[in-house]
């Protein structure tokens, strides 16, 4: 979290997020992961929502997202924020 520059970031795991690149459903106990799995990406939804309400910004990185790009990004948006 960048305080100053309102900008929060998360780091999302593309199982637990259900990344559109890797997430793979679970073969066993299929219909309560799958609920939950959405209930994880409604609940960041909604606090993305409840952040840009308060005038922040959230960055989410894929956990397969490579470091250095990622910290780019990341730098880039708070430089901006930061006047």
């Amino acid at each position: 979290m960048f305080a100053t520059a309102k900008v929060a970031v998360f780091s999302d795991g593309c199982y637990w997020h259900g990344c559109p690149d890797h997430h793979r459903p679970s073969k066993k106990n299929s219909e309560f992961w799958s609920e939950k799995i959405q209930t994880n990406q409604a609940r960041d939804r909604e606090t993305n929502r409840i952040l840009i309400d308060e005038g922040w910004i959230a960055i989410r990185v894929w956990e397969h997202e490579a470091p250095g790009p990622a910290a780019e990004r990341i730098a880039k948006v708070v430089r901006a924020r930061s006047g």
